[in-house]
């Protein structure tokens, strides 16, 4: 959801696949159409929307049991979308977050969605560069991510800034999709149309570039296998129904079904996989 860095166009591009005019009253509208009460809203109320990655709520409480979150803690929310995972750090840990994303429209709408759920005295959403963040060095305990470095082409920027903006000790918890070894990519999917806004790295690449930004791995996860039953399950759960009010259908736009489809068959051919990896920012020698 941030730029890849690669070019301005490029940025741009970014920034045009994610917006959606009208969000957010397309969002409200969805919401009392699920049967909500604007006026006395949960954060587990907007799980539906506001959780854009593979599996969900549990992807990100599974992420945060990982690194230990408590009370109190600062964390970095790079990618941080409509803000569901910002404000669940917040209600169920007792986080203080910032969240950063490159699309405006997202910021706006996680801003508004954050006021509603009463969130707004813990977390912050602010527009800008996952390349060039808005922080002093050593600002956060927790620097937290999810679905967001595919569309970002210079990852060694980014895991250096990433490290910059943590505290010596501090944590960076990652979620996100990285290549596989069955092919190119089956395009569109939620995260890009083509290649020009899609920035795969395996594995070892990610492991590779986070020790070069100063990273110990703490923990290094595949949970492809977990997508792939969840993925499995929702199309089936969909197969022939009608799509609800409130889903990530908002979100995606026209090209919901084919990205769905075009998702679960690159889990399935091995042309993405997805892993979860904690790391620690180590002390200057």
């Amino acid at each position: 959801m941030l730029t890849c860095g690669k070019t301005a166009l490029c940025e741009e591009k970014v920034r045009s696949h994610y917006t959606r005019h009208d969000l957010l009253s397309r969002v409200l509208s969805a919401l009392e159409n699920a049967g909500k009460n604007l006026s006395d809203l949960c954060p587990a109320d907007l799980a539906p929307v506001d959780e854009f990655h593979i599996r969900g709520r549990k992807a990100t409480l599974e992420l945060a049991h990982a690194i230990k979150l408590g009370k109190g803690m600062s964390v970095l929310d790079v990618g941080s979308g409509i803000g569901g995972p910002s404000r669940c750090l917040a209600a169920e840990f007792g986080c203080r977050v910032d969240g950063i994303d490159l699309t405006e429209e997202y910021c706006h709408v996680a801003g508004a969605l954050t006021e509603l759920v009463g969130l707004s005295p813990l977390v912050t959403f602010h527009c800008a560069d996952a390349l060039h963040m808005p922080y002093p060095d050593g600002e956060f305990d927790v620097v937290w991510t999810q679905h967001t470095a595919m569309n970002i082409f210079e990852k060694d920027a980014l895991y250096r800034e990433m490290n910059r903006v943590l505290r010596p000790g501090g944590v960076l918890a990652i979620y996100d999709i990285l290549a596989g070894e069955g092919g190119d990519v089956h395009f569109p999917v939620p995260w890009s149309r083509g290649l020009d806004t899609s920035f795969l790295i395996t594995p070892d690449n990610l492991r590779r570039l986070l020790e070069e930004a100063g990273f110990e791995i703490t923990t290094w996860q595949d949970t492809t296998d977990a997508a792939l039953v969840w993925f499995r399950n929702v199309m089936r759960t969909r197969n022939g129904a009608d799509i609800r009010p409130l889903g990530l259908h908002l979100l995606m736009g026209d090209d919901f079904e084919v990205m769905t489809r075009n998702q679960l068959r690159n889990l399935e051919e091995d042309r993405i996989v997805l892993y979860q990896v904690t790391a620690v920012k180590q002390a200057p020698a």
